[in-house]
C-alpha cells in the first residue's frame, strides 16, 4: 500500500500492554528500519566504496544474508571482516543490523557505538542506535543521537518524528511539537509528522487537536494503518466505541507487520470488553502473550499452558500475576473460581508482586504463594517463580493471572456478587478502627486517592488535578485520611492553606510498600473514594465502601453503568472525557449526603 517513505513505524496512540486502569497509550515505537531494503541499499554502496577489497566480498556475503532473513549467517560473515580488520567501521554497521533483526539490542548497540566511533559522520548509525535506546527506554540518550541525525539532515521528517518521540516520551510537548512544527513548514505533505502530532496532542489530553492531525495524516495518506489506529483509540477514548471499533479494525486490514498487528488486536480486545462482547475481547487479548509482540512477557515455566476447557479437577497449576500491581488485583477476581475446580486434590501456586504475598497468602490459604521474579534479558522481559525452583516439573499446567477470565467472566453477568476475594488481616483492622477514632479528626474517616504514581504513557490523563477536589474536599463533617502513595506533600499543603482542610496522614505506614497494612487500613475507613490505582483496587477487592471516578471510555466497565468486578463499588464517570468539573460536584454533593 502506498504511504510516505519511512512511515512504516510511527509513534502511535496504542493500548497498554496490560489492561489496567488506563486504556490508551503512546506507543514505543519510531521511523526507521536499518535492515529495509533501501537502508541495505545503502550500505551496498559503502561497501562498494570500500578500500579494503579483501573486505567486500565478506560484507557482500552478509548482506546477501540480511536480504534472504539469514541473521546468524550474516552476523558470521560480517565477524570474519572485523577478523581480517576490526576498525572497519562498516562491517560494525553490518553486524548491529542483523544482531538487531534478531532481538540482541544490547549486543547491537555496542556494535552501533564501535561503527559510529570509526565513521563519527555517518548520521544513520547515531538514527539506528536512538531507536535502540528509545526501544529499552534511554529517551534522553535517544534525544541526543536523533539530534545528530537531524543536525546532518535538518527538518528532515524521519529525524523530526524520532526526536519529537523521544522528547514527548520526557513530557517535553512544547519542544516536541516546535520541532514537528519546523518539519512541516518545511513541507506539510508528510503524513508521518501529522500523525506524530497527533500524538502529542492526545498525550495531553487535547482530544480535539489530536483527531484533526489524525484527519490531516488519513487525508494524506487514506491507508495510514497507524493514524487510522491512533484515531480508533481517540475515539474509544472519548466513548465513541463503534467507530473505533471500525478504524481499529480497518487499521488491521492494512498492516502485514506482526508487531503492529498484535498492538492493534490489543486495542480491538478493549474495545471489543467495552461494547459487551466480553468473551471476545478475552480471547483477542491472548495476543499479549505472542512472541512476535515487541512488549511481550515472556513466562519462563517450561510447562504446558492451561487453555479454556482444560480438566483442573485434581491438577496442579501455576498461575503467574501479570502487567502493573492494580492488574494483578483485578485480574484476581477469578481465583476463588479456579480454586473451586481445582477440588480438594488440586493444588494452586501463585506468583505474584513481593509486596503482595501476605495479603494473597491469607486470602487463598490453599494456595502457595510465593514472588514472581522479573528481568530484561536482550531487550525482552522475562518472568518466572523462583519460589518454585526445582518443583516446576510437578506442575500440571500453568497460565497468566488474566487467562482465565476467558473461562469464568465471558460476560459481564458472570462476574459474581461477591463481596470480597481478598482478606485484610483482622487484628490490624480493629487496630486501626481505633487509631483512627482516636487520632484522626472527627466524623466519617473518607481515604483519598487522587492520582497514579506512573506518569508516564499519558496516563496523568486519566487523573483529575488536585485543584478540582475542592468540592470534595469541602464537604463539613468528613475526616479525610491519605491512601496516596508516594509524593503528596504538597497536595496535602495545598488543601490546607486554600481550604482549610487537614488531610490525615496515617503514621507508621509506608503506603507504597507496606500493602497488608494497607488492605487493612482501607478496610478499617468509613469509604474510600479515588481513581483507580493499586490502592484502590487492594481496598475493593477487600470489600471496604468504594467510590470510584473513572474516564468516560474505561473499558473495566465491560460496557455496564456499574463496575462488576467489585459489586460493592459505586462508579463516578464525567460527561465527557477531562470534564471533571460536574463530578467532582456530584461526589461532593453524595458525600455530604453520606456524612449527614
Amino acid at each position: 500500500m502506498a504511504r510516505p517513505a519511512g512511515s512504516s513505524a510511527v509513534s502511535a496512540l496504542a493500548l497498554q500492554p496490560h489492561m489496567g486502569a488506563t486504556p490508551a497509550r503512546l506507543a514505543a515505537d519510531i521511523v526507521g528500519d536499518s535492515g529495509s531494503a533501501s537502508a541495505l541499499e545503502k550500505l551496498n554502496q559503502a561497501i562498494g566504496e570500500l578500500k579494503q577489497l579483501a573486505l567486500q566480498p565478506l560484507l557482500q556475503s552478509a548482506i546477501n544474508a540480511l536480504n534472504a532473513n539469514d541473521l546468524q549467517g550474516a552476523s558470521e560473515w560480517a565477524l570474519k571482516a572485523l577478523g581480517q580488520d576490526e576498525r572497519s567501521g562498516v562491517a560494525w554497521y553490518v553486524l548491529a543490523v542483523a544482531r538487531e533483526k534478531a532481538g540482541d539490542f544490547a549486543g547491537s548497540i555496542t556494535c552501533y557505538e564501535a561503527a559510529l566511533k570509526l565513521i563519527p559522520d555517518h548520521a544513520e548509525v547515531a538514527n539506528n542506535m536512538g531507536r535502540l535506546a528509545f526501544r529499552i527506554g534511554e529517551q534522553d540518550v535517544a534525544e541526543q543521537l536523533f539530534r545528530i541525525y537531524l543536525a546532518r539532515y535538518p527538518n528532515h521528517p524521519e529525524g523530526a518524528n524520532n526526536l519529537a518521540c523521544a522528547l514527548r516520551g520526557q513530557a517535553r510537548f512544547d519542544e516536541a511539537v516546535e520541532v514537528l512544527k519546523a518539519s512541516l513548514m518545511a513541507d506539510p505533505n508528510h503524513a508521518m509528522v501529522w500523525n506524530t502530532l497527533g500524538t502529542v496532542m492526545a498525550e495531553q489530553g487535547d482530544t480535539v487537536n489530536a483527531e484533526i492531525f489524525f484527519n490531516e495524516a488519513l487525508r494524506l495518506d487514506p491507508h495510514f494503518a497507524k493514524a487510522r489506529y491512533n484515531r480508533g483509540n481517540m475515539r474509544m477514548a472519548l466513548g465513541h466505541l463503534e467507530a473505533a471499533l471500525e478504524d481499529c479494525e480497518t487499521a488491521l486490514a492494512e498492516t502485514d507487520l506482526p508487531d503492529e498487528r498484535i498492538m492493534m488486536r490489543l486495542s480491538r480486545s478493549t474495545i471489543l470488553i467495552n461494547l459487551g462482547r466480553v468473551g471476545e475481547g478475552w480471547d483477542e487479548y491472548e495476543a499479549r502473550l505472542d512472541p512476535n509482540f515487541a512488549d511481550v512477557t515472556i513466562f519462563r515455566t517450561g510447562r504446558p499452558a492451561w487453555k479454556p476447557g482444560d480438566d483442573l479437577a485434581g491438577k496442579s497449576l501455576l498461575v503467574i500475576g501479570e502487567q502493573g500491581l492494580g492488574d494483578e488485583i483485578l485480574f484476581a477476581n477469578t481465583l476463588p473460581d479456579v480454586l473451586e475446580r481445582l477440588g480438594p486434590d488440586g493444588r494452586l501456586s501463585l506468583a505474584v508482586e513481593a509486596r503482595l504475598v501476605p495479603l494473597f497468602q491469607r486470602s487463598f490459604p490453599r494456595a502457595r504463594v510465593g514472588a514472581h521474579l522479573t528481568g530484561k534479558i536482550e531487550g525482552r522481559t522475562h518472568r518466572a517463580a523462583p519460589f518454585l525452583e526445582g518443583e516446576l516439573g510437578t506442575i500440571d499446567l500453568w497460565a497468566p493471572l488474566a487467562s482465565p477470565l476467558r473461562e469464568f467472566r465471558r460476560t459481564p453477568e458472570a462476574f459474581p456478587e461477591r463481596a470480597a476475594f481478598l482478606s485484610a488481616d483482622p487484628d490490624r483492622v480493629a487496630d486501626w478502627k481505633a487509631r483512627l477514632a482516636k487520632e484522626a479528626p472527627a466524623g466519617p474517616k473518607v481515604g483519598l486517592l487522587w492520582k497514579s504514581a506512573i506518569i508516564s504513557s499519558g496516563r496523568h490523563r486519566y487523573f483529575s488535578p488536585f485543584e478540582q477536589w475542592a468540592p470534595v474536599l469541602g464537604t463539613p463533617g468528613v475526616s479525610f485520611v491519605n491512601l496516596q502513595y508516594g509524593d503528596c506533600a504538597a497536595e496535602i499543603e495545598q488543601a490546607r492553606n486554600e481550604l482549610g482542610v487537614e488531610i490525615w496522614n496515617p503514621p507508621g505506614i509506608d503506603l507504597k510498600q507496606d500493602l497488608d497494612d494497607v488492605a487493612a487500613l482501607s478496610s478499617a475507613l468509613d469509604l474510600v473514594i479515588g481513581f483507580s490505582n493499586a490502592t484502590l483496587n487492594i481496598a475493593a477487592a477487600c470489600g471496604a465502601p468504594t467510590w470510584l471516578i473513572s474516564a468516560p471510555g474505561a473499558w473495566t466497565c465491560l460496557g455496564t453503568d456499574r463496575y462488576p468486578w467489585y459489586p460493592q463499588v459505586r462508579l463516578f464517570r464525567p460527561p465527557a472525557f477531562r470534564e471533571w468539573e460536574p463530578v467532582m460536584a456530584e461526589i461532593g454533593m453524595e458525600l455530604a449526603r453520606f456524612a449527614g
